[in-house]
C-alpha cells in the first residue's frame, strides 16, 4: 500500500515554500504519494492562539536569515518578499478551487514562485491577476471560483481538519498519526516514509 504524506500549507508561509520544494523529491525517494491541502494560516492561527514570527522582531529577524541558510542548502531560489505577511484567504481559495484538478499543480506553482522566487505583492487584487493571466489562467474564471461558497467551506474545512490533526502552523505535514511541523523536520519525513 502506498504512503501518503498529508500536506498542510499556505502560499503566504515561506516554510511552505521551502517545503514545496522539497515534498517532491522526497516522495519520489519513497514511492509515497503526496497529497497536498490549502489552508489559511490565520484561521490555524485563530484556532490555536499562535501568531506569525512576524509579530515578534526579533524571530522575524531569525527567521529571515534561518529561512535564507535553508534554502542555500537545498540550492532553492528564495527572495524575501517585502511585503510580507499578506492576506492569503484569496490565494488560498483559488488553491481550493483548484485543488483536485488539473490545473492545481500549475496554480500552486505561480503563486509561489510570486510569493518566494519573484516576489510580488499578492494582496493587490490588479497584481494578482496580471500574474495569474501571465500563467494562463483565466482571470474571471478565478474570481467566480473563489467567490464561490463551495469553496469558501472547502478552504474552511481544509483548515478546521489540519487544526483537528493537531496543526498550529504552517506547514504541517502527517504521515499516519504522526506530525511534522516546519520544513526544518523533513528529513523524519522521509524516514518515517520509508520505514513503510
Amino acid at each position: 500500500m502506498t504512503q501518503h504524506a498529508i500536506f498542510y500549507f499556505d502560499v503566504g508561509s515561506p516554510t511552505s515554500y521551502l517545503a514545496h520544494r522539497a515534498l517532491p523529491k522526497i516522495a519520489e525517494e519513497t514511492g509515497a504519494q503526496v497529497v497536498w491541502k490549502p489552508v489559511l494560516l490565520g484561521g490555524i492561527f485563530q484556532a490555536t492562539g499562535n501568531a506569525t514570527p512576524m509579530d515578534l522582531p526579533a524571530k522575524a529577524k531569525w527567521m529571515i536569515d534561518d529561512l535564507q541558510l535553508w534554502a542555500h542548502k537545498r540550492g532553492t531560489r528564495l527572495e524575501h518578499n517585502p511585503y510580507f505577511p499578506i492576506n492569503t484567504l484569496t490565494l488560498q481559495r483559488g488553491a481550493a478551487a483548484y485543488e483536485g484538478s488539473d490545473l492545481f499543480a500549475s496554480y500552486v506553482e505561480t503563486v509561489f514562485s510570486a510569493m518566494w522566487e519573484f516576489p510580488k505583492n499578492l494582496a493587490d487584487p490588479a497584481i494578482l491577476e496580471a500574474t495569474l493571466v501571465e500563467a494562463g489562467f483565466d482571470a474571471v474564471d478565478f474570481k467566480e471560483r473563489v467567490s464561490s461558497p463551495a469553496v469558501k467551506e472547502k478552504l474552511r474545512r481544509n483548515t478546521e481538519e489540519a487544526v483537528q490533526a493537531g496543526a498550529f502552523g504552517c506547514p504541517t505535514i502527517m504521515v499516519g498519526d504522526r506530525m511534522f511541523f516546519g520544513q526544518d523536520r523533513l528529513d523524519f519525513v522521509r524516514e518515517t516514509l520509508s520505514e513503510h
